[in-house]
């Protein structure tokens, strides 16, 4: 299985702009621009895909490791950061919320730094990954 994308960029670095595809056409020419990086203009950058690749991935794999143990999870929520600073990405922090009726906190945690550490996502990237878990 591959998966596959498409920039394409017009101009320097800090002028220019561009805009990134994929092939289920989620992304469709969606912008994306020095502003939209380090700044706060319109689009989407990098560090926010990897940020929402991570989240998804992270998120499939606790409910993976949820089902493995016999629990059946109503809802997960993550929110990821992505940390960049002077060019590099400094760090990975996973923030889950679920609700999953009759585990305990500890065992939740468990299964959620299991998956912090596996997901395919975090075996890619080469920073600290950390997480925290809430039940609801």
């Amino acid at each position: 299985m591959k998966r596959t994308a498409t920039a394409v960029w017009n101009g320097t670095g800090k002028e220019g702009k561009g805009h990134l595809s994929t092939k289920s056409t989620v992304l469709n020419q969606t912008q994306y621009s020095y502003h939209s990086r380090f700044e706060s203009g319109t689009g989407t950058n990098p560090e926010e895909l990897i940020a929402a690749a991570h989240a998804g991935c992270f998120t499939m794999k606790v409910s993976f490791l949820l089902g493995e143990g016999g629990f059946t999870p109503e809802t997960l929520e993550t929110i990821c950061e992505i940390g960049l600073e002077n060019g590099a990405i400094t760090g990975s922090h996973l923030k889950i919320n679920g609700k999953v009726a009759q585990i305990d906190q500890a065992k939740f945690e468990e299964i959620v730094n299991k998956a912090a550490q596996e997901c395919i996502i975090s075996k890619l990237l080469n920073t600290e990954i950390t997480s925290e878990a809430t039940l609801a």
